[in-house]
């Protein structure tokens, strides 16, 4: 008996290898998958805005990334203590302007040099919901007298709703919104080739019948796209653990955000049909040794643990001897450095 719905996945007709760097945006799911990647030792960059939710901001950072736009005071607010970018997330807010700017400029010119050689881009969209900042004069009190109206807004920063227009886009928007940032992309880097996914965490907040109108639409528009675009896949994040896992034991405990064993259901398929068989049979290597690094010995002055690390340390250098692509250095020189001791 089947006791889960199938599902059929298409591998891509070539997969992602060991010399593909690989670019990733997009909503927290990304970062599942991102995390992995960098973890298994391919050239990955995630979200160099921080996390980003809707079509719109993901399209209009990926723009700024191709014009290396550097960002000035004019771009930020003062809100609650910090100089804030509505383009990025608050991970690059700080008290000091210039700090806030460094940040924010040193991460769009490495997005810049890193889209340039990327082989692949991975988007992952949360929602279709998007922010829009209102004129002061309708936002009331304490609106940020520095914002254009009508911004896209990535990141609110906890300011009052009162300062922002909510609007679920349409799948003509969204459509519009990342055909022609693909289009600018594909001039840039002529050698480039996309994988969307739709986030399968829920967007409660938005409400449980708004959260599928919501991604109803990113859906939609990202099948439109793959349809047009030749170098444009999708991979099924969203349905295999809303249709195949379909269970709240594969969710934590807030029932939005899929949890360890989900994700993992997911990445085990993302490696079966995006990856190629060869980096499939490294990343094995791989795991161990980074599992290996990660062990918290009971009696680490014991014999038998100074063997394990020595074991590893031989291993670790073998697979960099072996695969001279793989950056293994942090690891080995803890292996190395422990047995020193």
């Amino acid at each position: 008996m089947e006791f889960q719905l199938p599902i059929q996945i298409d591998t891509l007709p070539h997969p992602i290898t060991y010399q593909d760097s690989i670019l990733l945006m997009g909503s927290c799911f990304t970062e599942h998958i991102g995390n992995a990647l960098r973890d298994w030792k391919f050239d990955t960059l995630q979200n160099p805005n921080g996390i980003l939710f809707d079509p719109a901001s993901v399209a209009s950072s990926l723009v700024s990334y191709i014009y290396n736009r550097p960002y000035e005071a004019t771009d930020l607010v003062y809100l609650n203590e910090l100089w804030q970018s509505w383009q990025f997330h608050s991970q690059f807010s700080h008290m000091d302007k210039e700090t806030c700017l460094q940040g924010m400029n040193a991460s769009q010119a490495r997005a810049h040099t890193f889209l340039k050689k990327t082989k692949w881009l991975i988007i992952t969209l949360g929602s279709a919901f998007s922010y829009r900042l209102l004129p002061s004069s309708q936002a009331g009190p304490g609106a940020p007298a520095i914002s254009p109206a009508g911004q896209p807004v990535a990141n609110c920063h906890r300011a009052p709703a009162q300062f922002f227009r909510k609007q679920l886009m349409t799948i003509e928007e969204i459509n519009t919104a990342l055909d022609n940032c693909l289009y600018q992309l594909f001039r840039f880097n002529p050698d480039l080739q996309v994988i969307f996914t739709v986030s399968p965490v829920r967007h409660v907040r938005d409400g449980v019948v708004e959260n599928n109108r919501s991604k109803a639409r990113l859906i939609e528009s990202v099948h439109h796209l793959a349809g047009k675009f030749s170098r444009l896949y999708y991979f099924p994040a969203y349905e295999l653990v809303i249709d195949v896992l379909r269970d709240y034991r594969f969710y934590d405990i807030d029932m939005v955000h899929p949890n360890y064993p989900a994700t993992n259901f997911v990445l085990e398929k993302f490696v079966k049909h995006c990856i190629n068989g060869e980096a499939q049979a490294i990343l094995e290597e791989v795991k161990k040794i980074t599992i290996a690094r990660r062990h918290k010995p009971f009696q680490p002055a014991t014999q038998a643990h100074r063997r394990f690390m020595e074991d590893y340390k031989l291993k670790t250098a073998a697979l960099s001897r072996q695969y001279p692509f793989l950056d293994l250095r942090e690891e080995l020189a803890y292996f190395t450095r422990y047995n020193e001791v």
